[in-house]
């Protein structure tokens, strides 16, 4: 079957996610730029960060699918099961800030990123099992190794987390130091799947 259905239901979950992201910010109540550091500032970095991450798996998803020429059984229900891990991305996000980057909330947010990234990983193998072994998009993946090294960096950023506390801010920023390397890691541009369009 096309992919054509897989990919519009995607853009539209995604959609909704970063729908309830923004909409668990709250407004501050005084209108100062101090106010809404102090009051709204952890929030706002915390959703920007989740944002990145959806724009990352929604960018990612879209050139996936461009090399991809059909949805079998088992590619929709393991585009499903990387919607699922999504979609928990406001809870998480909103525990984290809500309990100022406590342990089990920061440890459970990247439990979620590494859940989204094993995830993914199972997605695009078994569109590489579907196409074959000289499909456009094992052609275009290469050795993949951002991919290979972006579970690691959440590992460490999980354990860090589980060590973090009030007594052990450096963990904490260590965890969040892990979690923003590998957006900024995917936020760089990766031209293989697109020379591969081109190509094509």
């Amino acid at each position: 079957m096309q992919t054509s259905r897989l990919e519009a239901f995607s853009d539209g979950v995604l959609a909704i996610i970063i729908t309830i992201m923004v909409l668990e910010l709250q407004v501050p109540e005084h209108h100062t730029i101090a106010a809404l550091w102090h009051e709204a500032g952890l929030s706002l970095l915390t959703y920007l960060l989740s944002f990145v991450y959806i724009g990352i798996y929604w960018n990612n998803h879209h050139h996936m699918f461009q090399l991809t020429e059909r949805a079998t059984g088992g590619i929709l229900w393991a585009n499903l099961h990387l919607l699922f891990w999504l979609s928990l991305y406001p809870f998480t996000t909103a525990w984290m800030d809500e309990s100022h980057l406590a342990r089990v909330p920061l440890t459970a947010y990247g439990v979620n990123l590494l859940g989204a990234a094993i995830a993914y990983v199972v997605l695009q193998t078994r569109i590489l099992r579907a196409e074959g072994s000289d499909g456009p998009l094992r052609r275009a993946l290469g050795r993949d190794l951002k991919g290979k090294i972006s579970p690691f960096l959440y590992v460490a950023g999980i354990v860090a987390a589980a060590l973090s506390g009030e007594d052990a801010r450096g963990a904490t920023i260590a965890a969040l130091g892990f979690y923003v390397l590998v957006a900024v890691m995917w936020v760089i541009p990766d031209t293989r799947i697109e020379r591969a369009i081109a190509g094509s």
